[in-house]
């Protein structure tokens, strides 16, 4: 399968060499590492500044973009990670962001609220999929909108269908008129968030066996409970072999939310299940994706391999709260799932890397130029989040790969 790569000239880069590209086109698929508002040395502009730091990132988007072939009406899935301890009107946000992208179908879009970035000023870290056909012929789409949802501000798309792949936005606990269901109970608001998912993916003719791929963001008060709690409640919706899985902790949601999840399905136009296959074995055993879920996954020509971490199959960490070792481990299990597929770390479009850190382009840098050196120049999208903390104590870093073969 064809692929081409987008670094513009002029475009931000980072504080150390790497192999990974601002963007990757393989197929009718695109996928924009993690954009953000920094110069061509890495360094942050427009500290602090939320609304000019989107602007800029919606304009890196554009241009990456561009250089593939694709515009931002081709755009179907976002997520926003920026900063918010409650003090930002996030609908605000949403509806600044939107009025900046294509005047076509609104995207799926998932926000991710977290106290800090990778650098200091920087607010916004915006990831991106889009989609056009190989004849570069614009693809159509389809959004759902349930009777009785709550409303998605910008307004962006509750779910968006683009060839055979449905993307769900991140589904919160929020009744008709918007107000909040069970307040700070995870495992109630958890089978409410699948409840919704459902029957979004119900507008497209799919179930939950559709399902590819799962990304939970959850509120955890540090005890390292909180995501076996939401596992267990989610998994009773799909049936073996279950979709990829990862659970990131958040430490606010708004409202008393404290759970919000989004997921990747897949469905053939004529409405039949698409097959797929799992790669399983004691060697890939993780008390973080419990059975039904799948370690790793291929459905048509998608691979999705879950958060890996640095565990062991009964959970416990290895090399505790060192992030270097860590790094290293996470990308050779990752490089082993891979290989049961017949594929190796070449064959990765993007990489989505959660570590924990104290918010400084040093520790970024770290697990950074690790997880680049495991990937052949010209490298894949990748967008790298720090967070204060990951699902249990001692682990370090959390990394996530789609692939798709050459």
């Amino acid at each position: 399968m064809k692929r081409t790569y987008s670094w513009p000239a002029g475009h931000w880069g980072w504080l150390i060499p790497v192999s990974h590209k601002h963007g990757i086109r393989s197929g009718r698929m695109a996928y924009v590492g993690g954009q953000v508002d920094k110069d061509m040395k890495g360094l942050v502009l427009h500290h602090y500044d939320l609304k000019t730091q989107t602007r800029v990132v919606v304009n890196h988007i554009r241009t990456v973009l561009g250089e593939l072939g694709i515009a931002l009406d081709d755009i179907v899935k976002l997520v926003a990670f920026y900063v918010n301890d409650g003090s930002v009107d996030e609908d605000a946000f949403l509806m600044d962001l939107r009025s900046q992208l294509g005047a076509g179908p609104a995207p799926a879009l998932t926000t991710v609220p977290i106290p800090y970035l990778a650098y200091p000023g920087m607010l916004v870290e915006i990831d991106t999929i889009a989609m056009r056909g190989e004849d570069q012929m614009a693809l159509p789409r389809t959004v759902s909108a349930p009777s009785g949802h709550w409303r998605l501000a910008g307004p962006f798309s509750q779910g968006l269908r683009c060839g055979d792949t449905i993307f769900v936005s991140g589904q919160v606990a929020r009744g008709p008129s918007g107000g909040v269901r069970h307040p700070g109970d995870l495992a109630r608001q958890t089978t409410d968030v699948m409840e919704h998912v459902g029957r979004i993916l119900s507008e497209h003719g799919a179930t939950f066996d559709d399902v590819v791929k799962i990304n939970s963001y959850y509120v955890d008060a540090g005890h390292g409970e909180a995501w076996r709690q939401s596992i267990d409640a989610c998994r009773a919706f799909f049936p073996s072999p279950g979709p990829v899985v990862t659970g990131i902790p958040l430490r606010w949601l708004p409202d008393g939310l404290v759970i919000k999840t989004e997921v990747i399905a897949m469905l053939g136009a004529d409405g039949r299940r698409l097959p797929r296959r799992s790669v399983q074995g004691q060697e890939h055993a993780s008390a973080l994706v419990p059975a039904p879920f799948s370690p790793a996954l291929q459905c048509g020509e998608m691979i999705y391999v879950s958060g890996q971490v640095s565990a062991d199959a009964m959970g416990t960490v290895l090399g505790p709260d060192a992030l270097v070792p860590q790094t290293h481990t996470v990308m050779a299990k990752i490089r082993s799932l891979l290989s049961g597929f017949g594929l190796s770390l070449d064959e990765v479009v993007k990489v989505n890397a959660f570590f924990k850190s104290g918010g400084t382009a040093q520790e970024l840098n770290d697990n950074l130029r690790v997880r680049s050196a495991c990937f052949t120049e010209p490298g894949p999208a990748t967008t790298g989040i720090s967070l204060p903390a990951l699902a249990d104590q001692g682990l370090m870093i959390d990394v996530e790969v789609t692939a798709m073969p050459r």
